[in-house]
This record gives C-alpha cells, sequence and structure tokens, in this order.
C-alpha cells in the first residue's frame, strides 16, 4: 500500500477540512479502527470513499487516533464499509 505523504508524514498535496453533519432521527453512530492514516489527504480520500455509499449520514476521520466515525441512517454494512476504506487504500481493522 503506498502512501501520499512525504517520509516525514507531512501530506504532499495539501490538506484539505470536509465536514459533514445532518441529523436523523433513526441514525447509528459507529466507531472505526483504521491502519495507515498519516495527513489530511488521507483523511479526505476515506471520507469520500464512505461517504458515497448508501445510507451514510457523515464521515469523521481522526487520522492521529486512527478512527474513523461513520453515521448511518440504521444498522451500518460493515462489509460495504471496509471495502470502501479498502478502495481508498488504507485498512479497516474493526470496530473499536
Amino acid at each position: 500500500m503506498g502512501s501520499c505523504c512525504t517520509p516525514d508524514n507531512s501530506c504532499s498535496t495539501g490538506t484539505v477540512e470536509v465536514s459533514t453533519a445532518t441529523a436523523v432521527a433513526d441514525s447509528t453512530t459507529t466507531v472505526y479502527a483504521v491502519s495507515g492514516m498519516t495527513c489530511g489527504h488521507c483523511k479526505t480520500a476515506i471520507t469520500n470513499s464512505v461517504s458515497a455509499l448508501d445510507g451514510v449520514i457523515s464521515v469523521d476521520v481522526d487520522v492521529a487516533g486512527g478512527l474513523v466515525t461513520v453515521t448511518t441512517g440504521g444498522e451500518p454494512d460493515d462489509a460495504k464499509i471496509a471495502a470502501a476504506v479498502d478502495d481508498a487504500g488504507y485498512e479497516l481493522t474493526g470496530r473499536a
């Protein structure tokens, strides 16, 4: 698995802050442990990939903590979320 980051863990492509917040009465928030994240580009890649899934309301990525918090309308599909994280180039190692 390659990285867009420089050896000192700074992002070579710049940092983009992405935030989405939507309140839904029947939502479920799940926290996942993800390995391989080191910079703002990682955050953006995972946010974009997971946000594209049906039923996902919001995604919050904590690069330093290695955590991805996903809010879905109902129960999350762990397999689809893991695949989206994998497609972005990272590894979902389980629920935190």
